[in-house]
């Protein structure tokens, strides 16, 4: 099977019902079943973001397997921020999370060039992070149950 993953930078209103179906089916696959979290995933937030989809193509059925969400500066921190980064089981550890992080990256730096970039990652994943750029700015603090910390790539 040759296939490849075709990456999207969409506004809300250019995603199709079926695109924010399959959002919302894999936000809830990884944050609310494989990591048993219950936590309230649609926020008010989705409308004014930017949605990178990493979409599997070359197979019969259109598959999302890698997905970030990218809010404007002001809408939750002065900057602009990425969150809910997710990279399905079935591709991880075959790079799809770093490529998912430099096209939400490329993404943020298009729309709101100059500004300061946050995240609220993982903890564990503090390393992967600082890899692409990014500094911590806080101790590790339970988020929904799992230690995360703040996180800045300055412009």
């Amino acid at each position: 099977m040759s296939s490849e993953i075709v990456w999207t930078c969409s506004r809300f209103d250019e995603l199709s019902t079926e695109d924010l179906y399959r959002v919302l089916q894999l936000r809830a696959e990884i944050f609310i079943v494989e990591q048993d979290c219950a936590y309230q995933d649609v926020d008010g937030y989705d409308h004014e973001a930017l949605h990178v989809m990493g979409q599997l193509s070359g197979t019969d059925e259109t598959q999302l397997v890698s997905y970030s969400r990218l809010l404007p500066p002001g809408a939750k921190y002065e900057g602009a921020s990425i969150g809910r980064v997710i990279t399905k089981k079935s591709v991880r550890g075959e790079g799809v999370g770093k490529v998912l992080m430099l096209n939400s990256l490329a993404c943020c730096k298009e729309h709101w060039p100059g500004k300061v970039i946050t995240i609220l990652a993982q903890a564990y994943l503090q390393k992967f992070y600082i890899e692409l750029g990014f500094e911590t700015k806080s101790e590790p603090h339970e988020e929904d149950g799992i230690p995360h910390i703040r996180m800045q790539l300055n412009p």
